[in-house]
């Protein structure tokens, strides 16, 4: 559901800059089944309020583990999509967070009270005032007037900037870096 926003704010903005949705219909990704597989692995290990299930603790972070195996053969899969190796570093970052903590994403206490909240965010986060690798956890909380805010880390930050660039790129949006390598080349 994180993920929503900025591949609808994309979308939105590949729009406003001329981009065709046809481009998104065109992406080619590779092992599009581990992106499925995943999610259904995390909803699984923390299922939404609604659902008839609970997961124990364990369960659910060896099940939340696996998804992030398959999202990252997923990534390997499609580096060479503009975008996917920033959403990859983000997923990594994140990974190494998770891993260095037990199986939890940390969550600064400064964080979660600056979002509002008085306990761990999901049944995936732990509140951790001295992390391992605090840098990369969620220390970060979105301002409340954005949809759905949370707390989020630099791996969050990341993962959505790299699936931005994907949805830009994908529906024809000329980025600047690229635009740049083109005008230089022209001139030689």
């Amino acid at each position: 559901m994180a993920l929503a926003l900025p591949v609808l704010f994309a979308v939105l903005l590949g729009l406003v800059l001329g981009g065709s949705l046809s481009g998104l219909g065109d992406l080619r990704l590779r092992g599009t089944w581990l992106l499925f597989a995943a999610v259904g692995l995390q909803i699984a290990a923390f299922p939404f309020g609604f659902l008839p299930w609970s997961t124990g603790r364990t369960t659910g972070t060896a099940l939340w583990l696996a998804s992030y195996a398959l999202l990252t053969a997923g990534a390997l899969l499609n580096l060479r999509v503009r975008g996917v190796p920033l959403l990859a570093a983000g997923m990594g970052a994140n990974l190494l967070a998770i891993l260095a903590n037990g199986g939890t994403m940390p969550v600064l206490p400064s964080a979660m009270r600056a979002a509002g909240r008085t306990e761990a965010v999901h049944a995936n986060s732990t509140a951790a005032s001295d992390p391992s690798f605090a840098c990369l956890v969620d220390r970060f909380a979105a301002p409340d007037w954005i949809p759905l805010a949370n707390v989020f880390s630099v791996g969050d930050v990341a993962i959505a900037a790299g699936a931005i660039v994907v949805v830009l790129a994908a529906m024809g949006v000329e980025l600047p870096r690229r635009a740049a390598l083109r005008r230089r080349s022209a001139e030689l």
